[in-house]
C-alpha cells in the first residue's frame, strides 16, 4: 500500500479523524449529560478547527483527483510524476492552505461584540449560527466568507472536474471492456467521496440562509455520516486493502 493513492488516503483519514474528534465528543456530552455549555475560547477553537479541516480536505480531494488523472491518463510517467517528494509537497500544501483562512475568519468573527442571547442554534460552533449572535454590522465579513468559500470550493472542484473530464475521455478510448471497467472502478471510490463531501459542505456554506433545522441535518451528514462511510468506501470494498489485511 506504499503508493501515492494510499499516501493521500492516510492524510484524508487523519483529517477526518481529527475533524470528527473536534465535534462528536462534545456533541455526545451535550446530548447525554445535557450540559450544552461551551466557553468563548473553546467555541473559537472549535470553529477554527472546523474551517481548517474542511479547507484542507477540499484541497486534498483535489490532489487525489490529480493523482487518479496521472495514473490513468499518463500511466508510464506515473512513478516519475507522482514521486515521494511531489506527494509530500502536495500534502503539505493541502494542510497549510487551511491555516490562513481559518485563523483570519475566526479572529475576525470573535472580535465582534456579542450581546443579547448567547444561545447557539447548532450542535457545534459554525460561522452562520455564531454570526447570528453578533450585534453589529457584519455585511463585509459575510461577503468575505462567501468569497473565501467560493474560492475554497471552486479551486479544488475545478481541478477535480478537469481531471475527470480527461479520465473519462481516456477510459472511453480504451479498447477492452475489462480495461475500461478496471479504470472506472479505480476512480469510483474517490467520486463517491467527492460527491458526498461537496454536496453537503457546499449546500451549508454557500447557503447561509438555510433554516436551522435543515442546517443541523446537513451538518450532521458531513461531520458524522460521511467520515463513517469513507473507510467503508475506500477499504472494505478494496481488494488491495483486503489482501494487505
Amino acid at each position: 500500500l506504499h503508493t501515492p493513492m494510499y499516501y493521500f488516503l492516510k492524510n484524508l483519514a487523519l483529517i477526518e479523524i481529527l475533524f470528527t474528534l473536534n465535534i462528536v465528543p462534545k456533541m455526545l456530552v451535550d446530548l447525554l449529560l445535557e450540559r450544552r455549555v461551551i466557553s468563548f475560547a473553546a467555541c473559537a477553537l472549535q470553529l477554527y478547527c472546523v474551517i481548517f479541516f474542511i479547507t484542507s480536505e477540499c484541497f486534498l480531494l483535489g490532489a487525489m483527483a490529480y493523482d487518479r488523472y496521472v495514473a490513468i491518463c499518463q500511466p508510464l510517467h506515473y512513478t516519475i510524476t507522482m514521486n515521494r517528494r511531489v506527494c509530500l509537497h502536495m500534502v503539505i500544501a493541502c494542510w497549510v492552505a487551511g491555516i490562513p483562512v481559518s485563523a483570519g475568519l475566526t479572529a475576525w468573527l470573535f472580535s465582534y461584540p456579542f450581546c443579547g442571547s448567547k444561545e447557539i442554534e447548532h450542535f457545534f460552533c459554525d460561522i452562520p449560527p455564531v454570526l447570528h449572535l453578533v450585534c453589529s454590522d457584519t455585511s463585509l465579513f459575510e461577503l468575505l466568507v462567501f468569497i473565501a468559500t467560493v474560492i475554497i470550493v471552486l479551486i479544488p472542484f475545478a481541478l477535480i472536474a478537469a481531471s475527470y473530464i480527461q479520465i473519462i475521455h481516456t477510459i472511453l478510448q480504451m479498447p477492452s471492456a475489462q480495461g475500461r471497467r478496471k479504470a472506472f472502478l479505480t476512480c469510483l471510490a474517490h467520486l463517491v467521496v467527492v460527491t458526498l463531501f461537496y454536496c453537503t459542505t457546499g449546500l451549508i456554506h454557500l447557503q447561509p440562509s438555510l433554516l436551522a433545522k435543515r442546517r443541523k441535518l446537513v451538518a450532521l451528514s458531513y461531520t458524522v455520516v460521511t467520515p463513517m462511510l469513507n473507510p467503508i468506501i475506500y477499504s472494505l470494498r478494496n481488494k488491495e486493502v483486503k489482501h494487505a489485511l
